[in-house]
């Protein structure tokens, strides 16, 4: 299996080709983060991997998103409705939506349809995920 590293450019065309990928919902695996968070000696991402890993940080690279996240996680059972994550936000429901819709095919999110309401999970494996990859590499 081929590794490459990515240089600035290369990754921001990545990243910038992935606004056509939020049709599919993207998973970050734990072998994605055991690549980027492996010692210097250890291994490089592969494309499809810092694809994904870069999916999930463009996702919570606006700050509604990330509120988002934080809204449900603190909602009770772990769950909200997208009935009650508007007016927290100040947006309207279709920003919000939309929103949701990037969290979901991020992985970061779940939504189950109940009649005509969304509800909304976090994904506590991908944040664990994404903690380790970060925790790892700190700034």
């Amino acid at each position: 299996m081929g590794s490459i590293v990515l240089d600035a450019s290369t990754f921001v065309n990545a990243c910038a080709s992935m606004d056509g990928m939020t049709t599919a919902t993207v998973s970050l695996t734990s072998s994605d983060v055991a690549a980027c968070c492996s010692p210097l000696t250890g291994g490089v991402l592969d494309t499809p991997a810092a694809e994904r890993l870069a999916m999930v940080f463009k996702a919570l690279a606006d700050p509604a998103r990330v509120k988002l996240v934080s809204l449900i996680a603190a909602s009770d059972g772990g769950e909200a409705c997208i009935c009650d994550l508007t007016e927290p936000l100040g947006l309207t429901q279709p920003t919000v939506s939309h929103h949701m819709k990037l969290l979901v095919d991020s992985g970061l999110v779940s939504r189950d349809q109940r009649g005509k309401w969304a509800y909304y999970r976090v994904n506590a494996e991908a944040l664990d995920r994404i903690a380790t990859a970060v925790s790892t590499h700190p700034v």
